[in-house]
């Protein structure tokens, strides 16, 4: 009689495995792809941006309006190569994670973070050393707009790095299994950077 009810006990959880193991496979994780998803609708709202910004430089008889003073491409210019660099940094910290080295992890966040920071640094330079302010004409107008906004992005960017680090200071908080963090905020700078470079090229090239 005890033999019969062990090997129901036995059955039961077993059973209970399958149902479990069959219940995650009909139920996969889909947070990346949701990431992926919030990025393309912030990618919305910037190309409504740029299409506004396109829109007036099409319209108006000269871009920027006359008397606009001339904008200095060396400090945009070192910030881009600082923010594009740190997509490169930021990926060895991925690339780091999914070989268990938490340590590396940590180290290539640390960079990333503090390039972001002079970055935001340099950007506010600029702003400061500006000869136009946010009401001087439409250009002025979009130009704060425009970079305010992605460095509203790079600052979030840089909470949700900053946020990661700090979690991975906890015993086996990520590892190769299980890193979603860390790729959520890969991803996330990633776009930040791409946004950049077409900001850049508007504002500073065209």
């Amino acid at each position: 009689m005890q033999g019969s009810t062990v090997d129901s006990t036995k059955t039961a959880l077993n059973y209970h495995a399958e149902m479990t193991v069959d219940h995650h496979e009909e139920h996969p994780d889909h947070r990346i792809f949701g990431v992926i998803v919030f990025l393309l609708a912030e990618s919305m709202i910037f190309l409504g941006l740029f299409s506004a910004y396109l829109t007036f430089r099409a319209v108006y008889p000269e871009w920027p309006p006359a008397g606009t003073p001339e904008r200095e491409l060396l400090l945009p210019g070192i910030n881009t190569i600082i923010l594009i660099s740190s997509s490169f940094v930021i990926h060895q910290a991925d690339t780091a994670i999914k070989k268990n080295d938490v340590k590396g992890l940590q180290t290539w966040f640390v960079a990333t973070a503090i390039m972001g920071i002079v970055f935001l640094a340099g950007q506010l330079y600029e702003y400061h050393h500006l000869e136009f302010g946010l009401k001087t004409n439409l250009y002025a107008s979009t130009f704060y707009v425009l970079t305010g906004f992605h460095g509203l992005h790079v600052f979030f960017g840089l909470v949700l790095i900053l946020a990661v680090l700090w979690r991975s200071f906890k015993p086996k908080h990520y590892s190769n299994e299980e890193h979603f963090g860390v790729e959520a905020a890969e991803l996330y700078w990633h776009f930040v950077d791409v946004v950049w470079i077409i900001l850049f090229i508007l504002l500073y090239l065209l």
